[in-house]
């Protein structure tokens, strides 16, 4: 697979405060599949905004692709709450639903033609982000950034979504890169991991080998209460959400 993208090293710095460190060589290759993630404020934003320009910042980005060639999916998108769906689809898409087959197809893969005669203002919060993603997908850029596509959605939302959207680039060449909170929603999408930590890169490398690295063979959860707590002291432990204790296991029979 031929890289689509390489950064040599990158920096994103406003005033004293460095936003973004890149130290070392990261390329995209056809094909694939990122998850970038990180705590609130780790730079997962700031990393979209730069590869799209949006940033300023320095080092360099080695790529033959044109800002026209890559799309980007929004945290947030506000249309007129009045404004029927239908018509904000068709005026910056530029073309007709009627009379495009294309994207008629796309939207009845996401199950959305009963909303199209809506309201954007009336539209679920699920409903909005399935908006966004027919507007990214239609376009069908060589690169795609989804910028936490399912933030606020309840985890069957978010799961349904994530599985059309990995349908929908299976055994394409298309660079989808996914920011996300939720290691668990990437976990089918995605090949590789790109792992912010307060500004800084920290690792980049397929999901398989950072799980061995960081992981082990596998992880063990349980709630997170006195009784396991108890119980489990003196176990090395790994960072989990706040409702979990999580434990590495280092060999196939631990």
């Amino acid at each position: 697979m031929k890289d689509i993208l390489e950064i040599q090293g990158m920096t994103v710095q406003y005033g004293d405060f460095t936003a973004l460190s890149i130290n070392r060589p990261i390329a995209f290759k056809e094909g694939d599949r990122i998850g970038i993630i990180g705590n609130n404020g780790a730079g997962k934003s700031t990393f979209v905004k730069s590869m799209c320009g949006l940033a300023p910042y320095k080092g360099t980005i080695n790529t033959k692709l044109k800002t026209r060639d890559v799309a980007v999916h929004l945290q947030e998108n506000n249309y007129i709450k009045r404004m029927p769906v239908k018509t904000i689809l068709e005026a910056i898409l530029n073309t007709s639903v009627s009379k495009n087959e294309e994207l008629r197809k796309l939207i009845d893969f996401l199950e959305f033609t009963p909303h199209l005669k809506k309201s954007f203002g009336s539209l679920s919060g699920g409903q909005k982000q399935k908006l966004t993603i027919i507007i990214v997908l239609f376009q069908d850029k060589p690169l795609v950034f989804f910028d936490e596509v399912t933030s606020a959605l309840d985890f069957e939302t978010r799961q349904k979504l994530m599985d059309k959207m990995n349908e929908w680039y299976q055994n394409k060449q298309n660079v989808v890169c996914v920011v996300s909170h939720y290691y668990d929603e990437l976990e089918n999408l995605c090949n590789k991991l790109l792992i912010i930590d307060k500004g800084r890169v920290v690792a980049f490398d397929d999901i398989d080998v950072l799980f061995k690295k960081y992981c082990g063979n596998s992880v063990i959860t349980m709630k997170k209460n006195n009784k396991n707590i108890e119980i489990t002291k003196g176990f090395k432990q790994i960072t989990a959400p706040k409702h979990l204790l999580a434990f590495p296991c280092d060999t196939e029979t631990q």
